[in-house]
């Protein structure tokens, strides 16, 4: 469906969230919006053995035990981690903007990017992104991961979303996903063609993930387009910078609590259900549940996988749009090796600050909020509690252990 085609206007707020806002100035309001860390989970009136809860979800036809992706970023994602994340039940996504289909040999342009010091790191990962990209290997690499009987899941950025999709679609992937940091239905341009986004998902037999988005008008678009899940997210990731380079973004509680409005929305008027995504700005178990709470089908995470054992960036992270030609906004961070994936997203745990046994978490949580299923935990009642990090929690603060790091 083209997009001058789509059926909906949708006002971006109504008449009372607009009345929720305060006077910022003369005439201008603006609302209020909040993150991981202003929100609380409030106990349930009946409660679960968490080991009877079903913390799957579902994304086209298929159903996946572990409702949480590994970001399409460098230092996560490679051919061998996307192998042993999705022997675990996951989706690890590659990107195919990277350094895998770049160069035939990319372990060793990673470990150049590591050995690299601080203020060399973005001059050198922009000279590598330089290499164009070779679509044989785009073919290969989505092959070795079929090899291993898992799922490979693959993101282009909307520009190249029509020459990379079919070969991918071709090579066996099973999720193609579109991102770039901000995705609309309805982008112009002059200088490129555009991608008409319900063309291409209409294309695809395989499903279509598309991101990122904030709001519910996007998210609704989006979703009457054709995508098969919606990514919701700008700049909250540990290695981006978007939100202090341009100013950009909106804190993923209410970004997730509006999508999934849409998302209801459009799934009573359509008869479809489009799951959403809550990527990026999760750092713990306890982040990872109020995304759910706050609407979310499934997580997308970035820098807990990047400390895994397996990941190919050794303890360092860096994002999807750091090696930028003209405007860089992400860094490389190092988050040091804490773990194995299996570690991180079912334990044993072997720290105290929420970073490992993802999955514990997720089932422990839903158990206590009386959640049989995700479905049901969307639905957990939701507090404003920005002294929920730190009540009570002197002695860990000042010894920097637990909720104190």
């Amino acid at each position: 469906m083209p997009t001058d085609q789509l059926t909906r206007a949708v006002e971006p707020f109504t008449e009372a969230d607009q009345s929720m806002g305060d006077y910022i100035g003369r005439g201008r309001k603006a609302r209020r919006c909040y993150g991981f860390d202003e929100i609380a989970l409030v106990p349930g009136t009946t409660t679960i053995n968490p080991n009877e809860v079903d913390p799957s979800w579902q994304l086209g036809e298929q159903r996946y035990r572990v409702p949480i992706l590994a970001s399409a970023m460098d230092g996560v994602v490679d051919v061998k981690f996307a192998i042993a994340f999705g022997r675990l039940g996951g989706l690890a996504v590659l990107n195919l903007e990277g350094v895998q289909t770049r160069y035939e040999h990319p372990e060793e342009v990673v470990a150049t990017m590591v050995k690299a010091g601080p203020e060399k790191a973005t001059a050198l990962l922009q000279r590598i992104y330089r290499e164009p990209i070779k679509p044989k290997l785009i073919a290969r690499r989505i092959q070795e991961i079929k090899k291993a009987k898992v799922p490979a899941v693959v993101s282009g950025i909307p520009q190249r979303a029509e020459e990379f999709g079919p070969i991918a679609q071709e090579a066996g992937a099973d999720v193609f996903v579109v991102q770039s940091t901000v995705s609309t239905v309805r982008h112009l341009s002059r200088e490129y063609k555009t991608l008409d986004i319900a063309t291409f998902c209409e294309r695809m037999t395989i499903p279509v993930i598309v991101g990122n988005c904030v709001t519910y008008q996007v998210c609704y678009e989006l979703m009457e387009a054709g995508a098969d899940a919606v990514l919701v997210g700008i700049g909250p990731g540990a290695a981006c910078t978007t939100r202090g380079v341009i100013g950009l973004g909106v804190p993923q509680v209410t970004a997730t609590v509006d999508c999934a409005a849409a998302r209801d929305d459009y799934h009573k008027e359509s008869g479809r259900y489009v799951p959403i995504i809550t990527d990026g700005g999760m750092r713990t178990g306890g982040d990872v549940c109020k995304a759910f709470a706050a609407g979310s089908d499934a997580v997308m995470i970035g820098s807990p996988f990047a400390r895994a054992k397996e990941a190919p960036g050794k303890g360092f992270h860096w994002g999807m749009a750091t090696p930028h030609a003209n405007l860089p906004r992400g860094t490389r961070i190092r988050v040091g090796v804490t773990g194995t994936i299996e570690e991180i997203l079912f334990g044993p745990a072997r720290l105290d600050d929420g970073s490992q046994n993802l999955m514990g978490a997720i089932v422990t949580c839903m158990g206590s909020v009386g959640a049989k299923n995700i479905r049901e935990f969307q639905r957990t009642e939701i507090i404003i509690a920005p002294s929920i990090q730190t009540e009570g929690k002197l002695f860990q603060r000042a010894q920097g252990v637990g909720m104190g790091k």
